[in-house]
């Protein structure tokens, strides 16, 4: 057992069972990108807004009887939990706001009505993928987007031309190399228009 620094009435208890086989889920939360790309003068200018995602945890309970939850701890290195968060006496949490290209490692105790903390469970890792979105204009004026991600995730490809309206041009799913292109043979047809690239659910 351990003394968590963060909750004082936790105290040594050799005696409570952790929770075990601790394992993750990719989230719902996928990165939305926007590119802007000037037609009228055959130039494109790319722009990557920050992108967060999220993972649901799933573990087994504790065979101790008398657990009244579970808390998830969590950190950007292996063993050093920064920051945690109550699932009650839930088996699965989800955690948003993952920042993509982080490493987290994440560890779960269970706790009693005492404040009496496990020690962690075996320790699981999550790296968002980092995706991306270029575009390239050809000689008749169609715009090729770029996009890059992790494999096997879609994203919908979105166009506008005034930041207010967007609509759905196409989608692209991730092959075993991580990147495909979608053409817009219809940018030619406006003096400027606007893109994004929005993952969808995994």
């Amino acid at each position: 057992m351990r003394k968590n620094t963060e909750q004082t009435q936790v105290r040594n208890n050799t005696t409570l069972g952790r929770p075990s086989r601790i394992k993750r889920w990719t989230g719902v939360l996928g990165s939305i990108l926007i590119l802007a790309a000037l037609h009228n003068s055959n130039l494109a200018l790319g722009a990557v807004l920050p992108s967060t995602e999220s993972v649901t945890l799933a573990w087994n309970t504790s065979s101790t009887p008398g657990v009244a939850g579970y808390r998830v701890h969590y950190g950007q290195a292996s063993g050093n939990y920064t920051s945690s968060v109550e699932a009650g006496n839930s088996t699965t949490n989800t955690l948003p706001g993952l920042v993509s290209g982080v490493t987290y490692f994440f560890a779960v105790t269970a706790y009693d009505t005492n404040g009496l903390e496990s020690v962690f469970s075996d320790e699981v890792s999550f790296a968002p993928g980092q995706a991306s979105l270029q575009i390239r204009v050809t000689a008749n004026g169609q715009a090729v987007l770029t996009v890059k991600g992790p494999v096997g995730k879609t994203y919908d490809i979105q166009a506008t031309p005034n930041f207010t309206t967007w609509s759905v041009i196409g989608s692209v799913t991730m092959g075993a190399g991580g990147s495909m292109d979608f053409t817009d043979t219809s940018a030619a047809n406006f003096p400027k228009r606007f893109y994004r690239a929005h993952s969808t659910l995994p």
